[in-house]
């Protein structure tokens, strides 16, 4: 009877992770990197796991991208996990552009990911208005009613944070849920994107909460692409990747 009711509870836990998947198209085969595009001085293969490392030898000038090249999601679900050296500095970028004057870098969202754990789960526009939101917060950008000239937006930049933001709530002290990030050990991540909405969960927890009503800078789709940061050498880990579009 016992070995029944374990049969029967797994069989219930698969059932429901399967429904749970329901709509998630793998974008990583885990043995080649087929359908995205990086630099090979950067990004491997190895072990099931897209790498990213930079050694003393291959010290970056710029933040330097693998990018998806399947499409350019707008509303979407992306999960995966990732694993990052304490001196790791990354992140996953999405609704992004590519720029044409720098090899393999973006600009736009990006769930921010770093070893110290520091900014891990907050919401930082790569090349763009900066951080929308610290972990733990929920909140609201403001409609952008000042000149559209790249100078005049960057003057809306204070303290590497964006001053149209609102703090509209609380998702616990950053503190609190950094102790739920492992340190140098597989973390999962989920990123859900629904119009203007973006919250980056890790761990099954909410660590940000974005309402982007600005217009003129806010994105509607856009590229996907994992980093490798200006900085000491490093070493990031990404696998199980799979996207579900609406």
């Amino acid at each position: 009877m016992f070995l029944a009711a374990v049969m029967t509870l797994t069989s219930q836990v698969d059932t429901f992770a399967q429904k749970a998947e329901k709509g998630f198209k793998s974008i990583f085969d885990g043995k080649t990197l087929k359908g995205w595009e990086g630099d090979p001085k950067y990004w491997r293969v190895e072990n099931g796991s897209l790498v990213g490392e930079i050694t003393p030898e291959t010290l970056l000038k710029t933040n330097s991208f693998i990018i998806w090249r399947g499409g350019e999601p707008g509303d979407f679900e992306l999960k995966g996990s990732f694993k990052i050296a304490a001196a790791g500095n990354s992140g996953i970028n999405y609704r992004s552009e590519q720029l044409t004057d720098v090899p393999f870098a973006l600009k736009g969202y990006q769930a921010d990911i770093d070893g110290k754990n520091n900014y891990t789960g907050q919401n930082y526009e790569e090349r763009k208005r900066t951080t929308l939101a610290y972990r733990g917060q929920k909140t609201v950008i403001k409609e952008y009613t000042g000149e559209k000239t790249p100078e005049a937006i960057r003057k809306n930049v204070a303290r590497n944070a964006w001053t149209g933001v609102e703090v509209t709530g609380s998702l616990g002290s950053s503190d609190s849920l950094k102790t739920l990030i492992k340190s140098e050990d597989w973390n999962t991540f989920h990123i859900v994107v629904k119009g203007n909405h973006l919250q980056h969960y890790i761990n099954d927890v909410l660590m940000s909460d974005v309402t982007d009503n600005d217009t003129v800078n806010g994105a509607k789709k856009g590229l996907l692409g994992v980093q490798v940061h200006v900085g000491p050498p490093m070493k990031v880990e990404y696998k199980d990747l799979r996207i579900k579009q609406y």
